[in-house]
Order: structure tokens, then C-alpha cells, then sequence
């Protein structure tokens, strides 16, 4: 593809986050990416880290050849209709919008148009999200450019688009999953002594080592879970108290929940 200016239209959370990993990131110089935004206060965030702002979604895909679409999910199709005159098949449209598929999208944007469904997380701002990405078809060098790209802000999975909404709730919600955890274990780490900076510190630390364990091995996580709880300790003895106050049965549960939810919302 010749044009690799990048647009992103809505610079919420999600938008937002992606346009400071991208800078962040150097993959694309601050001035090549091209935003717009309803609200003011977005664009002067991003005008301030040198992004190009826009004064509507229609200039932002005149100026972009990749664009990425971040809005909420009753947005879209006002959005599209918006920027459909300047949509060509030279055109990459990715798009983050929740309960949207690649068949709707389609029927929306056109035909010719190449369309990606991902899902990063918001630790995609720190080059540190898991972005699942699902295609339909779409040219082999635009779906190696959108790997390549999401790959300079974390790691990336190719998934069928019928997994999406499980993908959603597993990398996207687990952001706010796992930081639940670390303030839980924060509280802890309060009662039994440290102030609150401190323990912040040593629980996100730790939680850090846990996942790296992970990755790194690709262990199981009982195989790790073995290596530190010894008979009659400290560890288990814990383990066993959170599994009695279903520890692990809410965290299922809690998952389920997100996954109906979304599901459900999108029938």
C-alpha cells in the first residue's frame, strides 16, 4: 500500500490509548496520523503529542490510508455514512466497535472496501496489549500491514470472527479484571502493615513476575502454583481460604456474565 498515514476516528479511551502507543512506538511519525474527535478536549490531548487533528471523520480518511474506526457501537453507522465519498478500495478500515461484524460493516462501507475487526486492550497505549484481530478475506499485504502494526503496540492473535465477543471479555474486560485483583490484594497488604504505596508496588510487581512466569514458559499456572506452596504453609493455607470463598468460582462466573452480556447485546 502506498499511503501509510493512519487515521483514528473517536480518541476516547480506546482511541486515545491506540494514538499514544503509536507514537510511543515510532512506527508512524506523531504528524502522519490523522484524528478527529467530537470533543475538543480530545483533540488538544492530541494535538499536544504533535498528532494531526481533523475538523470531521471525512478528512481524516481522505488523509489516511489506513483508518481505524473507535466509536461507540450506535455511532457507527452515522460515522460510515459520513465517511463513505472518501472510502476506496486502497482503503484499510479497522474497526474496534463491540458487536459490529465484518457482514454489517461490509454492507455499510461497500463491497470493495478491506475491512479488519480487533480488539486491543488499554494497555495498548504502554505497547503492552493483546489485540485480536479478524479478517474476512482481505488481501494478504493489508493483513500483514494491520499484524505488523498492532505488533509494534503488543502482541497480537488471529481468531474467527465468531470469537470476537469471547475475545472482547478475555483481553479487554480482563484489563479491568486483573486490576480488580491487584487493588483486592492491595487491601490485604494494607491490613497486615504496609502503606498503601508500598503495597501497590509490590502487588503489581508481583503480578508482573506471575505473567512473565507465563509467557516465558508457557507453563501451566498450577505447574507454578507448585513450586510455592509446600505442605502445611503459608500458601496454601491462603489459596485454600480464597477457593472456600470462591475465588476462582467468581472469577468464572464473572466472565460468563461479560460474555452474555455482550452476546446478548449484540442479538
Amino acid at each position: 500500500m502506498e499511503n501509510k498515514k493512519i487515521g483514528i476516528i473517536g480518541t476516547g479511551n480506546m482511541g486515545g490509548a491506540i494514538a499514544v502507543g503509536l507514537v510511543k512506538s515510532g512506527f508512524i511519525s506523531a504528524s502522519d496520523i490523522f484524528v478527529f474527535d467530537p470533543k475538543e478536549k480530545n483533540l488538544n490531548e492530541m494535538r499536544e503529542m504533535g498528532i494531526t487533528a481533523c475538523k470531521n471523520n471525512k478528512e481524516v480518511v481522505q488523509n489516511a490510508g489506513v483508518f481505524i474506526v473507535a466509536v461507540k457501537p450506535y455511532h457507527i453507522e452515522g460515522v460510515i455514512n459520513e465517511i463513505k465519498p472518501a472510502l476506496t478500495s486502497a482503503k484499510i478500515f479497522i474497526s474496534i466497535v463491540a458487536g459490529v461484524g465484518i457482514e454489517d460493516l461490509t454492507k455499510m462501507a461497500g463491497e470493495n472496501i478491506s475491512i479488519f475487526r480487533v480488539m486491543p486492550n488499554t494497555a495498548i497505549a504502554l505497547q503492552e496489549s493483546l489485540t485480536c484481530i479478524s479478517t474476512n478475506g482481505n488481501k494478504t499485504e493489508d493483513k500483514d500491514f494491520v499484524i505488523e502494526l498492532f505488533e509494534k503496540l503488543g502482541k497480537t492473535v488471529e481468531i474467527p470472527e465468531e470469537l470476537m465477543a469471547a475475545a472482547t471479555v478475555l483481553s479487554s474486560c480482563g484489563i479491568a479484571y486483573a486490576l480488580r485483583y491487584i487493588r483486592a490484594a492491595m487491601q490485604g497488604g494494607i491490613e497486615i502493615g504496609f502503606g498503601a504505596d508500598m503495597a501497590q508496588f509490590i502487588t503489581a510487581q508481583t503480578v508482573k513476575g506471575a505473567t512473565e512466569l507465563i509467557l516465558q514458559t508457557g507453563h501451566h499456572p498450577e505447574r507454578e502454583i507448585d513450586k510455592v506452596t509446600t505442605p502445611r504453609g503459608v500458601t496454601i493455607t491462603g489459596l485454600n481460604e480464597m477457593e472456600h470463598k470462591g475465588f476462582s468460582s467468581s472469577l468464572i462466573q464473572g466472565v460468563l456474565a461479560s460474555y452474555k452480556k455482550i452476546d446478548n447485546s449484540g442479538k
